[in-house]
This record gives structure tokens, sequence and C-alpha cells, in this order.
């Protein structure tokens, strides 16, 4: 059986209010080419299909006709699981007519699913053979042994509709939310097979785990992460998502991996691989694995121009990075004029940020490496930034609260609460502000 992974697709992102939709469709095509030219018998998509609850009509339309594509007319299967980004009702409304096309789409982390209504294996179409709470039987006309997959949604206590502890401690919290996963995986991996090919498949984070800054939380009721040992014993292969990094699991006890998103989401994640996990698996045997990278989207770039606006200019002369999405720092004497910013965007389409970064703040920086308090460091950079004068107490309260908010510390005691490292962020922000 050969398995195709992938997951977190936000279909509908923006990136700083500019559409992806475009790459989205790109992908999309490249998926089902590999699919086609892999001849892949099941595809696992682990959630985050969309990027809000509500997504736009042309991502629905987009997911849609993906589905349609990729199942070959029922012929391959597909599971969908719900992510944190998804409505798992919306997400699973079509399921009377996705299971006739041999696709399953799984929402809430209790839902029960039942056997489909086409219970003939041998008529060229995907058929569920069996099914229950957190769990799927699959028959694939391309394969002689069926699929079995253990599915998880997103499963935030909200999602759960439980209470899992009453404290409010971090450690004791991810404890118990890790024996719930741990049991709910424990129950529906109970019907796996040593004649079936067992898969296990959900969306969460995994304690370890490498994130960036596209991973934003956006449900009620968030889950912590997850300990490695809560995966679910005798899977042959477990399919992630919600990071958007691609990565293998460390110390899972069977292969486990997230896939990433397939497009860059921010510019945390520049210089990142964009892949698809090929898996190829036979029954009561271990699997192998196979990342297939992906070339679909527009790359995320970082420019940090020294010589100011005229190396900018030169840059874009030469068609530096004609393709990608651009995130300009650009050293500067002076504030851009509106007019420089508006002639670098009609050359750059993509161009995203342009920060100027001025001699004070790098100065500002440096001296924010040493010892230095930081509210005399703000004093002093506020005294740069007007000519002298001495910032109000308030002023300095609140621009200490909003870089540290737990801090309640007044400004003459701060000297031994804040890092160099707080201190950098600091002056940044202040900047940026």
């Amino acid at each position: 059986m050969r398995i195709l992974h992938t997951s977190d697709w936000h279909l509908g992102r923006t990136l700083e209010g500019r559409s992806r939709i475009e790459e989205q469709m790109t992908f999309i095509d490249e998926l089902c080419m590999i699919a086609e030219d892999e001849a892949v018998d099941l595809i696992l998509i682990a959630g985050d299909v969309f990027d809000t609850v509500n997504p736009p009509a042309i991502a629905e339309e987009l997911f849609y006709d993906a589905l349609n594509r990729l199942s070959a007319g029922g012929s391959r299967a597909i599971v969908v699981i719900a992510g944190n980004h998804d409505n798992p009702e919306r997400l699973c409304a079509a399921s009377p007519l996705a299971v006739r096309n041999g696709i399953t789409l799984y929402g809430l982390p209790k839902e029960v699913l039942t056997p489909g209504l086409l219970d003939q294996p041998n008529l060229g179409r995907v058929t569920r053979g069996a099914a229950g709470q957190g769990w799927v039987e699959l028959h694939i006309p391309s394969c002689s042994d069926p699929a079995i997959i253990t599915m998880l949604p997103y499963p935030s206590e909200s999602r759960l509709n439980e209470v899992l502890s009453e404290s409010l401690e971090e450690e004791i919290l991810r404890e118990e939310y890790s024996k719930r996963v741990q049991q709910l995986f424990s129950s529906s991996s109970q019907h796996f097979r040593p004649d079936a090919v067992n898969l296990g498949m959900s969306h969460l984070f995994v304690r370890g785990g490498m994130e960036s800054e596209s991973e934003r939380p956006i449900q009620l009721g968030s889950a912590p992460t997850v300990e490695v040992n809560a995966m679910p014993s005798g899977a042959q292969y477990v399919a992630l998502g919600h990071l958007h990094r691609a990565q293998a699991v460390k110390g899972a006890a069977v292969p486990t991996r997230y896939s990433g998103s397939p497009l860059a989401y921010s510019f945390s994640e520049t210089g990142y691989a964009k892949s698809v996990i090929l898996v190829e698996a036979f029954p009561s045997q271990a699997v192998t694995t196979r990342e297939i990278f992906l070339s679909a989207g527009y790359p995320l770039v970082k420019w940090k121009a020294k010589e100011g606006l005229a190396q900018v200019q030169q840059w874009i002369d030469e068609g530096k990075d004609r393709n990608a999405w651009i995130d300009l720092e650009i050293f500067a004497t002076s504030a851009l004029q509106t007019q420089d910013i508006h002639n670098l965007r009609r050359q750059r389409e993509r161009l995203i940020n342009i920060r100027p970064i001025f001699p004070e703040t790098e100065q500002i920086v440096a001296e924010s490496r040493s010892k230095l308090p930081i509210d005399e460091l703000f004093s002093k950079f506020y005294q740069d930034r007007t000519s002298g004068a001495e910032p109000e107490q308030e002023l300095v309260a609140l621009f200490l609260s909003l870089i540290d908010p737990d801090n309640t510390t007044s400004p003459s005691q701060s000297t031994d609460v804040f890092t160099p490292e707080s201190q950098i962020k600091g002056a940044e922000e202040v900047e940026s502000a």
C-alpha cells in the first residue's frame, strides 16, 4: 500500500493581506501529479485544511475540487481530519456524498463513524468495511490488504467536551492531557489487525517538536503538548499535522512524522524545504518513508539592505529573487519618503514588509547587550529620539509592562529583572512603535 501524508494546507490564508490562492492551486495540481506518478493508494490529510473556521468560498471550492481529483473516481482512498483552524461540522458537512467516493471526513474526537452503504469491496471503488469511534477500515481496489486507521482530530478540551484537570499547573495539565490522548488512541487501536496496514493520524503538538511563527493558536479551550508515548501503539506509521516544519518525532516507537505545510506561511519559515511524505507499507512489516519535495509556491526571503535604498534598487534591477515574497530591512539615516516606498512596491508587487533601520536602533541594540538596566536604556533611547526630553515615569512603566506583562516591579527596581535578550526585544519593539 502506497500512502501519501500531507497536512496544514490552510486554504484561504493570506500573507500580510496578499492572497496565496494562486500558489495553493498550484500546490493542488502538484499533489495530484504526485499521486498519479507514485501510484498512491491512500491519502492522509492530517488537519488544518482551511485557515479559518469560516473560509472564503474559493477556498472551499478548491478543497472539494482537490478531493474530487485526488479520489480518482472513488478508486483512491482519502482520509481527512479536522485541525484547530477547521470547523469540524463544516468540514464534514459533505460526508454522505464523500463516503460514496472513498473519502472519509472526520471532525470531532468522539464522533462515531458507521460502515459505508457500499459494502462490496471489489467494484473498483474504495469501500468502508467497518468503522467506529476514532477508527475506520478501508478496502482499496488497488490493494489486496485493508487499511485500518485510527483518527484523532484536534483534541482540545472544548472539542472533547471534557475538563481533563482541575489543576492549572502546566505539568499536571500536560500529564492528564497526554493520558487522555493515549486512552483515546488505545481504544481505537484495538481494532488493528495483523492482516491489515495499521495507521494512526492526528492533529496535535507532540512535545519536542519544532515550531515556527506561522502556527497560530485559534481555538478556545486550547490543547497542551502531548508526550510521545501517547501515540497509538501497534500503528506502523503515525501521520501528524499542526507543525509547519516537516520533521520526524524523536523518541517515537514507530515512524511518526509531521509532513509540514505545503507553503511557507511566515518569514520565520524562510529557507524551509516543503514536502509531502510517501509511505510504503505491508501488513505486519516495518514501513519505508520518502520525503517528496514540493516546488509549488513562491519562496519567502529576507533582504537586509545595509547600503540603503540604492542597494535595494540595484537588487531589483538585477532581478534578484524575482518570484519571491520579500521582507525588507533597509538601513537608513532618515525616514523613507512615501514616494520611495510606492516606487519600490510598484517595481516589486511581492515586496511585503519595508522596515527602516536607523543608526540609533543599531546603537540601542548594541548597548542592550551590556548589563544596562532596561529602564535606563529606554530613557536614553527616548532622549535620543526627542532631542533630550526626559520620559515620564508613567511612560517608562508602560513600556516595561509591554515587554514583560508579568513584571510588577517599579522602573527603579528593574535592574536585575530583565535579561539582555529581553532588552534587545524591548528596544526593537520601541523602534517598531
